[in-house]
């Protein structure tokens, strides 16, 4: 018997999150690019089109620079995780260099679904369980509390 490797498909190890508005692909879109609304207002750059580069910063706790590495409006936003410390782990605290965040926005009828990856962010690493409560509060909560009703946090 032949097996076609490329056929299986291992299950997504990474960390993901989708939420689903009643608000418009550009408007989701246009929420994303708008990080200091949403994920932390220790911000400094520029997050709205292809190249731009941004950090956030926690000062103790989580510093991380990101490139916007692909960027389809309506539709998708990629940052790639150029620098990382996070101060809390123990052995490689630049455990997030080199991943990716990934926004897919998909229209489904009068919906709009996001769908969030962060690509790398597995649960072998060692800030995976404090990140992924991280992700949910800040994708689920915040970054969805900022697309259907404004609010910044």
């Amino acid at each position: 018997m032949k097996v076609n490797f490329n056929q299986l498909k291992m299950p997504d190890k990474n960390y993901s999150a989708t939420i689903e508005v009643t608000k418009s692909p550009k408007h989701v879109f246009n929420c994303i690019n708008d990080v200091p609304k949403w994920w932390s207002k220790d911000f400094e750059g520029h997050s709205t089109k292809l190249k731009d580069e941004f950090i956030i910063m926690h000062p103790g706790a989580h510093y991380s620079k990101q490139k916007l590495f692909e960027v389809l409006p309506d539709k998708k936003v990629v940052w790639l995780v150029t620098e990382s410390h996070l101060d809390w782990i123990e052995k490689n605290k630049c455990e997030w260099t080199n991943t990716k965040m990934v926004f897919e926005i998909t229209a489904e009828d009068d919906k709009t679904l996001l769908h969030f990856t962060h690509e790398g962010l597995v649960p072998e690493k060692e800030c995976y369980q404090r990140c992924r409560q991280g992700w949910d509060m800040v994708i689920k909560d915040w970054l969805f509390n900022f697309i259907t009703d404004g609010k910044a946090i």
